[in-house]
């Protein structure tokens, strides 16, 4: 019996071992059961609500079938669901969740993981992800199927007929009227984008090609096993978009992961720049170029260079634990004008209340395009006044039988990372220790694996090269 259990964004198993459409259909039935009861609560914000569930995929194995799989269930409740018509990218669906009214939304990705993965993620009312309150009750409800030995006599796999959707119109529209479409025109820029055999395909390119840009495609193909590598758009995953870059024939380059919620952003000499980087140049971009009023908000391991621009800025900054339904919750609830975290995850106000890699993309195509600079060049004139941000973040492999130990260690807190001062120590979400000139490190336990994550900023190359050997002996000892 596999222990279905709904991480930070979804329920992720390897296809074949614990990704099998009986428990795709089980953890469906589980979604149906807690939608079916919050459709009958009075005070719910979907009672009375027609029972329409917005069901995608992305570019995965299997996708289609085990779209339908769930769709079969949720029919067989008297769900109503609609399924997107090719695969679509999460902020899509999030998007059309809100369009379309509907009383929730599931979507068959395992985002930027391995192609031998797949996932299933479940989005509430509003387009954000479902929060660990309700993820927990479905859990709960799963297990006692499972106990049951529920089972459900479905159709041959990929022959139910679920009623189909074309998403992209609307999403289109939307996205329009939050980038500078002329301005992009008018700067006639030459980018590189890195699809990356993902669901963005159709999405970023077609708005940039409207917006009159230039554009190299790379891996602009459907491929299932995304060319062997994880569909992740980090400085590995970006290299060829460098080096193409670096060569000249393109002055940004663009990229998204699987399931396009994620971005990866390289600058005209070729570099790869951060999610932090980018969340303080959207800041930026949005507050000095467009005037937006608010708030900024970001995870607990997210650089403190945000929190830089926005005191320059006079903006306000939230602390959220990891992941992005938590960012989405504040979006929802507070003015907020651009919300973020250091794993690739960005949006914005008046947007959906889930990550969006291709309106971040979009977002630094106007920011170059307005200011006629690179993203570099503006970074530098940010870091003159607060400073160099240096910024890492290492596994480490950690015994089982430690693992407890470590933890009572570091949330007892710590008077010293080496021979550094904490000055602050913050429980967030893991073990967050502030140290003197605005440094600081900070660890989590993985939920899935025997590691800690550890997050390292400084103000210098040298001194991040320095903490991060402190850190590991810290986890070693």
């Amino acid at each position: 019996m596999v222990s279905i259990k709904f991480g930070t964004s979804g329920w992720r198993g390897l296809i074949a071992r614990d990704f099998t459409f009986d428990n795709v259909r089980i953890a469906a039935q589980g979604v149906a059961d807690y939608l079916k009861a919050d459709l009958a609560n009075k005070n719910s914000p979907i009672h009375g609500r027609k029972p329409i569930v917005i069901i995608g995929h992305d570019t995965r194995f299997l996708g289609r079938e085990f779209s339908l799989a769930v769709a079969e269930v949720l029919a067989a409740n008297g769900l109503t669901p609609l399924l997107c018509n090719r695969p679509a990218p999460t902020p899509v669906i999030a998007y059309t969740i809100r369009k379309r009214g509907a009383i929730g939304g599931i979507n068959m990705t395992a985002s930027h993981n391995p192609p031998e993965y797949q996932g299933l993620k479940l989005s509430m009312h509003n387009g954000a992800g479902a929060p660990s309150e309700v993820t927990k009750q479905i859990e709960g409800t799963i297990e006692k199927l499972q106990k049951k030995n529920w089972s459900f006599k479905a159709a041959v796999i990929g022959t139910f007929e679920c009623k189909t959707i074309d998403p992209q119109p609307d999403y289109l529209k939307q996205i329009k009227k939050f980038i500078d479409f002329d301005a992009i025109k008018r700067a006639k820029m030459k980018i590189a984008v890195n699809l990356m055999y993902g669901t963005g395909r159709g999405y970023l390119d077609t708005l940039l090609t409207e917006a009159g840009a230039k554009l190299t495609l790379f891996n602009d193909e459907l491929n299932p096993l995304f060319g062997g590598h994880h569909p992740e758009p980090n400085e590995e995953g970006m290299a060829e978009v460098s080096a193409f870059v670096r060569s000249g024939k393109a002055q940004l380059g663009l990229g998204l992961d699987g399931d396009a919620d994620r971005f990866g952003i390289v600058d005209k000499d070729g570099t790869w720049l951060t999610p932090n980087q980018i969340l303080a140049l959207a800041l930026y971009h949005l507050k000095k170029n467009r005037g937006w009023t608010g708030a900024v908000v970001r995870t607990v391991p997210t650089s403190h260079q945000v929190d830089a621009v926005a005191e320059m800025l006079g903006v306000k900054v939230h602390e959220t634990p990891v992941g992005f339904k938590y960012i989405g919750a504040l979006m929802e609830s507070e003015p907020i004008i651009v919300g973020g975290e250091e794993s690739g995850g960005l949006s914005v106000k008046g947007h959906v209340p889930e990550k969006d890699g291709i309106l971040a993309c979009l977002l630094m195509a106007e920011l170059v395009a307005v200011e006629k600079k690179s993203l570099g060049q503006i970074l530098k004139q940010l870091e003159k006044k607060s400073g160099e941000f240096h910024t890492d973040r290492i596994n480490i492999a950690i015994q089982p039988e430690k693992k407890a130990a470590l933890i009572a260690r570091l949330s007892a807190g710590l008077d010293k990372v080496g021979p550094f001062k904490v000055e602050k120590f913050i429980t967030t979400d893991g073990f967050k220790f502030l140290l003197p000139n605005s440094e600081w490190v900070a660890f989590r336990a993985s939920g899935t694996e025997p590691v800690f994550r550890c997050y390292i900023e400084a103000k210098t190359s040298a001194q991040l090269a320095k903490l991060c050997k402190e850190c590991r002996k810290l986890l070693a000892s």
